[in-house]
């Protein structure tokens, strides 16, 4: 295959296509120097479907990706639409709407209000929502029920993380993505985290995902997505997927 000609990823023709990313392009600088940090980029995402993107430790590049299906970014060139809805076009107002009405936000670092509880922290998204689930239901999906009333220093990391998840599900968003959401967790931890996005993935059929360099967490997904160079270097399917509880690290 010639460096420059395109992967282009099997279509699922049992599921209703969420995302479509057509050569997607993003440009930056750095100094005096251009960083072409995605390469045409063509990728379908469907509907319910648990999806991991791998991409080089220390690189920009799947993160791109993530923020501009997630409307946190715009592409220098190519197009990407969610569900018929141009975001490429979308302005900033579009966007806004978008990211508030349809998509959850899971990263790294767990952003939780220090002077709020876990309850609160998640009602803070349920105010905002057009169908929002009660903060005591999202808290319940992510086994945290019973630490409702507990300030962010007074829980585990793991824990911060989980209400972070059940913050971003509380308004029932169709679309879950998550950056590096175990990049900051030991790998006992980690796990219980992965266990909250997947029930959530499994049971409110969510489309999820997941964007790691952790390559063990690829195989509890439906789809590996490999980016490399700016572009998809390969995509596997697994068909048998594994538990999080019996991933290794």
């Amino acid at each position: 295959m010639a460096d420059n000609e395109p992967i282009y990823v099997l279509a699922d023709t049992t599921r209703e296509c969420v995302f479509r990313a057509e050569g997607l392009t993003k440009v930056y600088r750095m100094g005096e120097v251009e960083v072409h940090a995605l390469r045409g980029v063509d990728l379908d995402l469907y509907q319910g479907e648990f999806v991991v993107m791998l991409g080089p430790s220390g690189k920009r590049q799947v993160h791109l990706l993530l923020n501009i299906l997630g409307g946190l970014d715009v592409p220098s060139a190519g197009r990407v639409t969610y569900r018929d809805r141009d975001l490429t076009g979308a302005g900033e107002r579009g966007l806004t709407e978008y990211r508030r009405h349809h998509v959850g936000f899971v990263f790294q670092f767990y952003n939780l209000i220090p002077s709020l509880t876990a309850r609160e922290n998640v009602a803070l998204v349920t105010e905002i929502a057009r169908d929002p689930m009660p903060p005591e239901d999202a808290l319940e999906l992510v086994g945290l029920s019973h630490r409702a009333d507990h300030f962010p220093a007074q829980l585990s990391g793991g824990e911060q993380q989980r209400v972070a998840i059940a913050r971003a599900i509380a308004k029932r968003p169709q679309v879950l993505l998550c950056d590096e959401p175990t990049g900051a967790l030991d790998i006992t931890t980690g796990v219980v985290v992965l266990q909250a996005i997947e029930r959530v993935n499994r049971e409110l059929g969510t489309t999820t995902c997941v964007i790691t360099h952790n390559a063990a967490i690829s195989r509890m997904a439906d789809r590996v997505v490999h980016i490399a160079d700016g572009r998809i270097a390969r995509v596997d399917h697994n068909t048998a997927k594994l538990a999080p509880a019996d991933l290794q690290w």
